[in-house]
């Protein structure tokens, strides 16, 4: 029987860890700097191919995680 990770979530939604070692490889390869990356792909919240269009657009990434925060939080910071 193959293992199940479950992951507890307080708060915000929140990847498992290979989908958040996917998540942030993505966005790092997109421009986004590491910290930021991490963040981000922590919550499933951001749509990960809305921030990456709007980097490719030419929008900074510290921009595109503001436009792209959650209603409900405030938006991360750098």
């Amino acid at each position: 029987m193959p293992h199940v990770h479950h992951e507890r979530v307080t708060g915000d939604r929140q990847s498992p860890p290979s989908t958040l070692a996917w998540r942030s490889c993505r966005l790092v390869d997109a421009g986004f700097p590491r910290g930021l990356a991490l963040r981000l792909a922590r919550d499933t919240r951001y749509d990960l191919h809305a921030l990456i269009e709007l980097v490719e657009r030419g929008c900074p990434p510290s921009l595109a995680a503001r436009i792209l925060a959650p209603l409900d939080e405030p938006p991360l910071a750098a």
